[in-house]
């Protein structure tokens, strides 16, 4: 069964190639991939798979039946949006769309399920149980796609039994694949703060009250939070990355300063205990200091959490696939991901293909203008994911 799994994945490599590169020419931002969806559904078509477009909106599911269909289901899952980043690369490939690009190997993550999808459908005949696709919008903007097909029951009727997903991975080479069983990636959320004073003349700090400086003296309280309240084994992160004052100049006080960050961590309890003393603190601190704040949190993804026991499965099914050599052990990472979603309904295992290449100038990280990936990976990105599914499927 292995080398039919892998006579496939060559056999239909220059078409999932090809895939690739079309997406990647055609972006389309989160919540607006109706092409995408579109032309995600028409090589369903194609393939003669099954499928329901219109989950979440853009979303498409495709159905794999084996022989005694009911006997299991597996899922597999990609997203498909893009970022508004503006392609610097020059390739034959290079997106028409100004100022939007997939800088997160999103295209690849696409045409790698089609093409398993290809060799599931041809083996369908071997193999007892069910395989669910899921190609997902939006997983680049908070409420996440992922929730939205859970909500509109992407996981019912049948409900899987597991989920897998795979997502880029420059740092890693071509040929390889990245594992890390349990909390993997951080929890993320958005702040907004507004602090309030009264302005004046920047000669005359007596007479107002400076929200710049009371601004100074929060951000570095909340930076307190993380550093004296977190355990140490609670990695956690806060980051402001824009701040504007409403008016204010070299000798104007402002009446008011805004703020935005993130706020990101691998526990869920100790996540909402900080929103709790984020907001205390910032209503208190600049209250004692005469103005006034507000600090919005808008609740983004959860912890990603990869089961311990099915990524363990996948492991071994990795190794079988690829030698023991080829799959490496990874560090939790403080970037968030909205499979999250996924690995708090049912038994999930996240993990990354290696797609840099340092020969060939492949190194450029994900979300940057000239991302890239080694295409040699989508041999492994197909065939990996079908093996793993039947021997998924196969388990008991």
């Amino acid at each position: 069964m292995k080398e039919q799994v892998q006579q496939l994945a060559e056999r239909y490599y220059s078409d999932v190639i090809a895939i690739r590169r079309h997406l990647h020419q055609h972006p389309e931002l989160s919540f607006k991939e109706t092409e995408t969806g579109r032309y995600i559904a028409q090589k369903l078509r194609d393939y003669d798979i099954p499928h329901e477009h219109g989950c979440a909106e853009n979303g498409v599911v495709g159905y794999i039946k084996g022989k005694n269909p009911e006997r299991k289901v597996v899922a597999l899952r990609a997203d498909m949006d893009a970022l508004p980043i503006q392609e610097a690369n020059d390739v034959p490939y290079k997106s028409k769309r100004k100022g939007l690009m997939h800088a997160c190997g999103h295209d690849v993550h696409t045409a790698s399920l089609l093409g398993t999808a290809r060799i599931l459908h041809e083996l369908r005949d071997s193999f007892e149980g069910s395989v669910k696709l899921i190609f997902q919008p939006a997983e680049e903007r908070i409420p996440g796609g992922a929730s939205l097909m859970i909500a509109d029951g992407v996981l019912e009727n049948p409900r899987p039994f597991s989920i897998f997903g795979q997502h880029v991975h420059p740092p890693l080479a071509a040929g390889k694949i990245g594992m890390r069983p349990g909390n993997y990636m951080a929890s993320a959320d958005e702040l907004y703060l507004t602090v309030k004073g009264r302005g004046g003349h920047g000669a005359l700090p007596q007479d107002c009250i400076d929200p710049i400086l009371i601004t100074a003296h929060l951000l570095t309280a909340i930076q307190q939070i993380v550093c004296r309240r977190a355990t140490p084994t609670t990695p956690t992160v806060v980051t402001f990355g824009k701040i504007n004052s409403v008016g204010g100049s070299t000798n104007v006080i402002p009446n008011k300063v805004k703020l935005e960050g993130t706020f990101r961590t691998m526990n869920e309890k100790w996540r909402r205990e900080a929103h709790k003393r984020m907001k205390k603190l910032v209503k208190n601190m600049a209250k004692a200091m005469g103005g006034a704040a507000q600090l919005t949190i808008v609740k983004g993804y959860p912890v990603l959490v990869n089961n311990d026991e099915l990524t363990a499965k996948a492991r071994r099914y990795a190794v079988e696939y690829l030698g023991e050599e080829n799959v490496v052990d990874l560090p939790i990472r403080m970037t968030a991901e909205d499979f999250a979603y996924f690995s708090h309904q049912l038994p999930a295992c996240f993990y990354r293909l290696g797609t840099g290449n340092v020969a060939k100038g492949i190194t450029s990280p994900v979300h940057t203008d000239t991302f890239d990936v080694d295409e040699d990976s989508m041999r492994l990105s197909t065939g990996l994911m079908a093996w793993m599914t039947l021997r998924e499927l196969s388990a008991s």
